[in-house]
């Protein structure tokens, strides 16, 4: 089938879909709500779709559009559920199970007749890292589901009301505010402000005020040590700011300024960040790197050892990393290769991998050129180290998404192991950039000159099924977020048991310097850098517009319509599929 998918934003669940019904087979084009109403009704009469999908959209579609062709909208709660905050809900409710329900789109919101449900469990986790996650999965089943549905011709939708349906319950939230999310540092206790940090993630934020200034708080993790008066700053460790409670403290990574009335569009940065001088006065912690598993803190880096086996975890907010954050990953990298491990597992155990160079501290720099140059070349600095380890397997384990300089990240590990839900964006070119991160060395190596080029080309989202088919990953992992880390551990202690680890590891260390005498690693960050160099230097280069607007979610922006050539279906993907099956 031809499908058109019309969303706000060519967000994570967008690109989802959009690769998950190519690999499926259909033909898909893209075309973004926030471009207009016109734009929307345009794309409709140039593409003559079979069907509309609307997989995050924050206005409704117009009714020439809906009554002209059947539309399929993907509302994030279960069956009944209407409004326009249901993972907030959820979230506030403490609801232990939730779902995602894809619907008709009709006069009324959410009422439409109902093609798939699709329920999904609720873990203690934030609303963008459920959103990507949990709702992800059952949003991607639903919609597979209700599109064989759609074009087997014969399935009739369930009706929520009228003649025919079944009982429908039907419960009307209305949109969740500021109100609802406020903190009163002077009564609630911790556990109550963290649940209501994480309802506010990533978008809108707790709006709040921290000496002085408005600002909305990103991000909650509970703290069990620090104490002071509620509602006091204590300390800061790796850019977040922890608060004391009432009985407790809590870590919030990112802050955003409130904007003003006819002012700029704000953006999220490090909490430090963004207080400036109110942050420097506030006590360093030191890195919890290595931790007790009953602590209950914030760490966005940790580092543990099971036997031979090193397990070096890492979360960055959104997956962006500045260049502190590669600095510090890059310390804590090689902190772990001094312990004697045969086996280093990297990655994050779920949402984001990582998304390459840190475009909000960019912008927020008082040189973005310089800093987009510091920022790449700390990106480097640690793909490289790992590159150049050659006395140890090292895995990449992605719980969720990576792209640009993230996913070439994990390309420079020996093996990638992919969640099921994982999307890979290996390109660079959204943003105006040719590339760095040894891409032009690691991506041709894994999946040939010819494709390699064509990734990068085509910049299209990729599934962890054709990332392993493509030979982007070399293990897929079919489970829930929850589960990923386990079913990792299950496979690291596998390899690291294997009667043939030893043999790997000094072919590894062969072939790298056959690679190094055929062309040094320093020739290729030499001729990628001189490109990026010249973008970041240049004031009138596209990447510098491209990055503010991205930023500052400036409205009307975002991936071109058509996306890339649509309609040319999905790229070849060679070689056998290798899933590696749920253990225990």
């Amino acid at each position: 089938m031809f499908v058109l998918l019309v969303a706000s934003a060519f967000n994570s669940l967008c690109q989802r879909m959009y690769a998950e019904l190519t690999d499926h087979g259909h033909r898909v084009d893209v075309v973004l709500a926030s471009h207009g109403e016109e734009a929307v009704r345009a794309a409709v009469r140039e593409t003559a779709p079979q069907l509309i999908v609307a997989p995050m959209l924050r206005t409704p579609l117009p009714e020439d559009i809906w009554s002209a062709c059947p539309c399929l909208i993907v509302h994030p709660g279960p069956l009944g559920d209407r409004g326009p905050s249901a993972l907030d809900w959820a979230l506030h409710t403490g609801a232990r199970r939730w779902g995602v329900t894809v619907l008709q789109a009709g006069a009324e919101l959410d009422a439409g007749d109902v093609w798939a449900e699709v329920p999904f469990d609720v873990p203690p986790v934030a609303k963008s890292d459920l959103y990507r996650g949990e709702a992800s999965d059952a949003a991607v089943r639903a919609v597979l589901l209700s599109v064989e549905r759609f074009a087997s011709g014969g399935h009739q939708p369930q009706p929520q009301s009228g003649a025919g349906a079944d009982s429908v319950q039907v419960v009307w939230r209305d949109g969740f505010r500021q109100a609802q999310r406020r903190i009163d540092w002077s009564a609630d206790p911790t556990g109550t402000v963290v649940r209501k940090l994480r309802t506010a993630d990533s978008r809108p934020g707790v709006l709040d005020a921290l000496h002085g200034e408005e600002f909305y708080l990103h991000g909650g993790w509970p703290e069990d040590r620090l104490r002071g008066e509620p509602g006091e700053l204590l300390a800061t460790r790796a850019g977040a700011v922890c608060r004391a409670t009432v009985d407790g403290a809590v870590w919030i990574p990112e802050l955003r300024a409130r904007r003003m009335p006819g002012g700029p569009r704000t953006f999220k940065l490090p909490a430090a960040l963004a207080l400036g001088e109110a942050a420097d006065a506030l006590p360093p912690m030191p890195a919890a790197l290595e931790l007790p598993a009953h602590r209950r803190t914030w760490s966005d880096i940790r580092y543990r050892q099971d036997g031979t086996i090193g397990y070096l975890w890492f979360g960055f907010p959104g997956g962006a990393m500045s260049t502190a954050h590669c600095r510090r990953l890059l310390a804590a990298y090689r902190f772990a290769l001094t312990r004697p491990t045969e086996v280093l597992v990297l990655g994050a155990p779920r949402d984001f991998f990582s998304n390459g160079i840190h475009l909000g501290v960019i912008e927020h720099a008082a040189d973005p050129g310089q800093e987009s140059w510091a920022n790449v070349n700390a990106m480097d600095d640690l793909v490289e180290a790992i590159l150049r380890t050659t006395d140890r397997m090292v895995v990449a384990a992605l719980g969720g998404n990576a792209a640009a300089g993230g996913a070439l990240l994990a390309l420079a590990a020996d093996e990638v192991w992919c969640r099921g839900g994982a999307v890979l964006n290996p390109h660079y070119r959204r943003m105006g950039l040719y590339g760095s991160e040894f891409w032009t060395y690691t991506l041709p190596r894994r999946v040939g000159p010819a494709m390699a080029a064509e990734l990068m080309e085509r910049a299209e989202p990729v599934t962890a099924v054709s990332a392993l088919r493509l030979g982007l990953a070399d293990r897929l992992f079919p489970v829930a977020p929850e589960d990923f880390p386990h079913e990792v551990e299950q496979l690291a202690t596998a390899l690291a048991g294997s009667l043939d680890l030893h043999r790997r590891i000094s072919e590894k260390a062969a072939a790298r310097q056959r690679d190094e005498t055929a062309r040094p690693l320093a020739d290729y960050r030499r001729e990628e850098l001189e490109h990026m160099r010249r973008t970041f230097f240049d004031p009138e280069a596209p990447y510098h517009a491209l990055r503010t607007d991205f930023v500052h979610r400036t409205p009307g922006t975002g991936s071109p319509r058509p996306l890339a050539g649509s309609g040319t279906g999905p790229m070849a993907l060679p070689g056998a599929l290798r899933v590696a099956a749920p253990v225990g």
